[in-house]
């Protein structure tokens, strides 16, 4: 497909600098920009590349001036913000490559199941009894849709999910390849005999809205009850969710996160990659928690920074570190110290 200077402008209510008619029809970054392909500049470390590019136009914050000559031939869309723009292009485009509407041959479909309108449902998938589909969903081959599962509108299933009954998926989610939702949370109890005895996990798992759900991520049912996503929320590959945990409106977690069952995360969080949170504890409203670091108690101050391991306050863990680096330097001295005190005992 090929759009004009002048039609993506109309898209994003841009200013058009440079020319109407330049046209393009692919995507680039604008330090790998060529000739025909759309870029953005949003981040003030990448302008150099813009003076640079070849790409034919390039997306530009409103407030953008060029303190250099650019190239002539690129056209400049200059837009309020300029990566929120091209996200809003991105997921255009992403949407026009999506799969048709249809249900592939090889696929299977419950007679007990229901299914909306434009719906895609790609080959080797199992839709099983009482299952509901909305519309506009997309669900990529070799996925399996458990019995009494819902699965809200606009909602995009890749390739070997797989989401165990009665769970609930709200709508415009985007649960990417691998992910296993509903599985048994991690629940069990030692017996007499000191073997462990399974506790069954009677529960299930609830996706709200707007949720993104990284490859090879697992969110585990609830013993009782649900483990909750609220809307909004993001979750990168590989993390673990376990039984019973509920998270926050827009809270956003990164790579190898694992949260403990029965864990409250408030909503407006962050947390970096490879953090451990221990179960049955609080955290608050926007807190704040470093790569690496394991969160053993409960957080009650809301927008709160934690780092380390065991997690505490993120200034005091600097001040901590700043010592711990010096320790090798301050051993050396207190030796030297020792030595002079030995020497004037002696004396």
């Amino acid at each position: 497909m090929e759009f004009s200077a002048q039609q993506i402008a109309a898209i994003l209510e841009g200013e058009i600098v440079g020319n109407p008619n330049e046209k393009v029809n692919g995507l680039s970054k604008i330090e790998e920009g060529k000739k025909g392909t759309l870029s953005f500049l949003a981040n003030p470390k990448y302008e150099e590349f813009i003076y640079n590019t070849k790409a034919s136009i390039v997306i530009v914050n409103k407030d953008f001036e060029p303190q250099k000559s650019l190239n002539p031939e690129t056209t400049l869309i200059k837009v309020e913000e300029a990566y929120s723009c091209f996200a809003k292009l991105l997921g255009m485009y992403d949407a026009a490559m999506a799969k048709q509407p249809m249900i592939e041959e090889m696929a299977y479909v419950s007679p007990n199941a229901k299914v909306g309108e434009n719906v895609y449902i790609g080959a080797f998938t199992y839709i099983s009894d009482g299952a509901v589909i909305g519309n506009n969903v997309h669900i990529y081959p070799n996925s399996y849709i458990g019995d009494q599962v819902i699965v809200g509108d606009d909602t995009k299933i890749y390739a070997g999910v797989k989401i165990y009954r009665d769970c609930k998926i709200g709508a415009s989610c985007t649960i990417h390849s691998g992910v296993v939702i509903g599985a048994d949370g991690f629940g069990f109890a030692p017996n007499s005999e000191n073997n462990y005895q399974k506790v069954p996990q009677i529960g299930n798992v609830i996706l709200e809205d707007h949720i993104e759900v990284g490859a090879n991520t697992c969110v585990d049912r609830a013993t009782l009850g649900s483990t909750i996503i609220k809307k909004g929320v993001k979750l990168d590959n590989l993390v673990q969710i376990g039984h019973n945990v509920q998270v926050g409106d827009n809270t956003v977690m990164a790579a190898q996160v694992g949260v403990a069952g029965s864990a409250k995360l408030g909503k407006n969080m962050m947390i970096g990659g490879q953090v451990g949170i221990v179960g049955h504890i609080s955290l608050a409203d926007g807190t704040l928690i470093g790569a690496q670091s394991g969160v053993p108690k409960t957080i009650k101050k809301e927008g709160t920074t934690l780092l380390g391991s065991p997690a505490y306050d993120a200034e005091d863990y600097k001040k901590a570190y700043m010592g711990f680096r010096r320790l090798p330097q301050i051993l050396d001295r207190l030796r030297e110290v020792e030595e002079e005190l030995k020497k004037l005992k002696e004396k």
